[in-house]
């Protein structure tokens, strides 16, 4: 067998060096779990983000150390109208410090690069979600690590960080459960009004992201001044 360095090398010798690069670069910013392999899709938002870590000089360098695990496209909004959104999975360790970096005039760097793949992918919303593993009520640690599950784990602990991550850099104020009349529950969660005019038309996708992921309903508002 051929080791992938090989193959690449093997392959890639005949093309000129501009046209490797083209070629392979992509492969850097996705990383599967266990070996899985990428789908074609995951590997066209690969591309992009590698496209955009050598064109987009003021976030370079932060981008250099982020790679997604997954990328999926979703249909959101109302069925008829055919709306899709993405929805990239990257690993909890580099997300979270990825959420302290910040680009040219303060913007966080992840509010840059939202936009700048909504525009490659032709006005789609794209969330970014951290891939978190929940840990069940039989978690039991190992003899090295003794004592209870860690909270950050337990299912409600991660779909309330789930929350967080789709509505960044916008904060949650509030929370309300509501009551149907059929009897089911639906969590209203509250955003911070001053980021209304970036965030106002993403609430239905984070309503159906948040549906697909977790399979719960909850509506995204802004308070209201009574």
């Amino acid at each position: 067998t051929i080791s992938t360095q090989a193959f690449e090398h093997h392959h890639s010798a005949s093309y000129p060096k501009s046209l490797r690069c083209t070629m392979f670069t992509g492969f850097k910013k996705i990383v599967k779990p266990d070996g899985q392999k990428p789908t074609e899709f995951e590997n066209t938002v690969a591309q992009e983000l590698f496209n955009l870590e050598m064109s987009a000089s003021d976030i370079k360098a932060d981008l250099r150390d982020l790679h997604i695990t997954a990328a999926k496209e979703v249909d959101v909004g109302d069925p008829s109208i055919g709306k899709k959104a993405i929805i990239l999975m990257v690993p909890f360790k580099i997300l979270k410090n990825f959420h302290k970096k910040f680009a040219t005039n303060n913007t966080p760097t992840q509010v840059r690069l939202v936009r700048e793949l909504e525009k490659k992918f032709s006005g789609k919303h794209v969330v970014i979600v951290a891939q978190r593993t929940i840990l069940g009520k039989s978690y039991a640690r190992s003899t090295k690590t003794k004592g209870p599950r860690p909270r950050s784990r337990t299912l409600t602990a991660v779909q309330d960080a789930i929350l967080e991550d789709l509505v960044f850099p916008t904060e949650i104020v509030g929370k309300r459960t509501r009551c149907k009349l059929d009897g089911t529950k639906e969590l209203k969660v509250l955003l911070d009004a001053k980021d209304i005019v970036n965030t106002d038309t993403k609430l239905d996708t984070f309503s159906d992201v948040y549906k697909i992921l977790t399979n719960k309903q909850v509506s995204f508002e802004f308070p209201v001044d009574e």
